[in-house]
């Protein structure tokens, strides 16, 4: 994914970047959206496990078109700093281990108390690393630019937020609404195809109105979205009556997607991209795992149980909890530079 995005914005010209990164975006929805429904028809039509096979034919197609299609390109050659990867996966390794472990042992137990504590102190080794090796995994200087910077917060904080909350959701859809996964996976289609249609429009709009008015616009649709459906969710509700909040956090995505992806790539030198891009992915995906651990830990601390009649009061708890982390989101794109707006299109010279 980082050098999908990093091979776009060297095929086309920088004006363009915004309108090509909102079709990425409208691609990368389309993935989202068809993930629950694909995975879900795999489950209920062979078995769990067959889930890891669906890659295969994926590369089959895939890599023969980038062969084809794509050029070689090398980024810029230097040793691999294993002491900061060591210390970065150990960080995130042990602070998601505890957060998951924390119901089950009990938040003041030595094994979590101990797996917190030393996540902390590996995450600052790591920090101490990045500041003085002359090689650095996550090159510190990039944060100095206040657009990536700001980026990379939205986009943990974001995914922390909505992907744990779809998590929560699709495991509601089936223990309490009583669908099969197949089913459940259509029924989030509301949610997860509105960024397919709305990303591209994002791209186009993103030179004239900037990327801080569609990023706070966004943002505050999920995090409104996701209290809707906290409110909204009640023992005996229709699925019907959830759908009008499934659309709004949808198109709050979509509106996220791709401005924070050129938020990302804004002050970058070309040289940058690939670690630009990399480190954005990197603190998207950690935020995908917190929000899983996070909100699941607020569920489960609020009494929930994988029951009918126990997931329903203890959702709403985990919701407010991940709607308050897509807020953080939206405060942090208020902090966005007011130049933060993607180049317009340039008239053709004669």
């Amino acid at each position: 994914m980082p050098l999908s995005l990093t091979l776009l914005a060297a095929a086309v010209p920088t004006h363009r970047r915004a309108l090509a990164i909102g079709i990425w975006g409208s691609v990368s929805g389309l993935g989202i959206a068809l993930g629950p429904v694909l995975g879900g028809a795999v489950v209920d039509g062979f078995s769990w496990q067959t889930i890891f096979w669906i890659n295969l034919p994926v590369a089959f197609v895939a890599v023969p078109l980038a062969r084809y299609a794509l050029a070689e390109s090398r980024g810029t050659r230097k040793p691999l700093d294993l002491p900061g990867v060591t210390l970065a996966g150990s960080a995130v390794f042990l602070g998601i281990w505890g957060l998951v472990r924390g119901n089950d042992d009990g938040w003041a137990s030595a094994r979590v108390v101990a797996a917190l504590t030393f996540a902390v102190v590996f995450l600052t080794g790591f920090l101490l690393r990045e500041r003085r090796t002359a090689h650095p995994v996550m090159p510190l200087r990039l944060f100095r630019a206040r657009s990536f910077a700001i980026a990379n917060i939205i986009g943990l904080t974001f995914t922390l937020g909505v992907m744990g909350a779809v998590f929560l959701l699709s495991q509601y859809l089936q223990i309490v609404m009583g669908y099969s996964p197949f089913e459940a996976g259509v029924r989030t289609l509301p949610w997860t195809a509105a960024p397919m249609l709305v990303a591209p429009l994002a791209g186009l709009l993103a030179p004239r109105v900037g990327l801080r008015g569609l990023l706070v616009t966004g943002l505050l649709l999920q995090a409104l979205a996701l209290v809707w459906m906290a409110v909204q969710i009640q023992p005996g509700v229709a699925y019907s009556s959830v759908i009008p909040a499934f659309m709004m956090a949808g198109v709050g995505m979509g509106l996220t997607f791709a401005p924070n992806a050129t938020a990302v790539l804004t002050d970058m030198d070309p040289a940058d991209h690939a670690t630009a891009s990399s480190i954005n992915a990197t603190l998207r995906e950690t935020g995908v795992a917190l929000g899983i651990a996070v909100l699941t830990a607020v569920f489960l601390g609020a009494g929930g149980t994988l029951t009918p009649t126990g997931y329903t009061d203890a959702l709403a708890p985990a919701l407010f909890a991940g709607s308050a982390s897509v807020a953080l989101a939206a405060i942090a794109a208020l902090l966005l530079p007011r130049r933060a707006r993607a180049p317009r299109p340039q008239p053709a010279s004669s």
